[in-house]
């Protein structure tokens, strides 16, 4: 079987970042990454090829103006012909000797519709919260005000997701009415919905993303009006009334 792979990551001047995990995954098995589209939200300077050269193709996009993140990696999965997808943010980056991608093709691999995540972890490895509940109005309260832990698993964000390429054309992808924030919350509800199921590999990467919304008023702006939209969409109440999901990850990876 083809277990070949075309990667979508978009940078926001993520420079440093996008060298690192360009070259992680020039460390993945040979023939395994067999295309990285690399959308530059904002101008910025190429990633510097090794003396070598890239294992895969690069395909670097330049945007004249800013999209949104779903219509970023829409467009750039669109006319995909390989056999599987994943969906990565810049700031991610894991150990070469960890079999991450491999462990991600092998979940996603299994029948049925699924999309395969990762854990995460900060870059001092402590575990992050990645994998979370619906965020209905009181999870969201009880979480911001009472610290409350996540106790089942809804969505997962999109950090580091593998999925079949039939599984993406059927989803049809990310809805771009959101331009930031809850995308990846409306596609795993969608998914779920379809009778889909989120795979936990066991493997872990480092994703050294910060919240934006947290720190500016723009962001914090785009994170409300993305739940407004989420709350409104027929998947979400179908997606309430799915049976509870499995339980959230304690503790290092099982």
């Amino acid at each position: 079987m083809d277990s070949s792979l075309v990667v979508s990551v978009v940078s926001h001047g993520h420079g440093s970042h996008i060298q690192t995990l360009l070259e992680c995954l020039a460390c993945e098995p040979a023939g395994l990454v067999a295309r990285v589209v690399l959308t530059q939200n904002i101008p910025e300077p190429d990633p510097l090829a090794p003396a070598g050269g890239w294992p895969f193709v690069l395909e670097v996009r330049r945007n004249a103006r800013p999209q949104g993140f779903g219509r970023n990696h829409n467009r750039a999965l669109a006319a995909s012909s390989e056999p599987f997808a994943c969906v990565i943010n810049p700031d991610v980056s894991w150990d070469a000797r960890d079999g991450v991608l491999p462990a991600l093709l092998a979940q996603a691999a299994l029948p049925g519709l699924a999309l395969a995540y990762p854990s995460q972890r900060d870059g001092h490895g402590a575990l992050q919260d990645f994998e979370r509940e619906l965020p209905s109005f009181w999870n969201l309260l009880r979480r911001k005000l009472w610290g409350r832990r996540e106790q089942r698993v809804e969505w997962v964000n999109a950090a580091c997701w593998v999925l079949r390429q039939e599984t993406w054309q059927r989803l049809g992808g990310f809805d771009e009415g959101f331009y930031m924030y809850c995308e990846d919350v409306e596609l795993c509800l969608r998914l779920r919905v379809l009778g889909g199921a989120l795979r936990r590999a066991d493997v872990s990467i480092v994703h050294a993303g910060q919240r934006a919304s947290r720190r500016s008023l723009r962001h914090g702006a785009w994170h409300v009006a993305s739940l407004l939209r989420l709350w409104s969409r027929p998947v979400y109440w179908k997606a309430k009334a799915l049976p509870l999901a499995v339980p959230a990850l304690r503790g290092e990876p099982s």
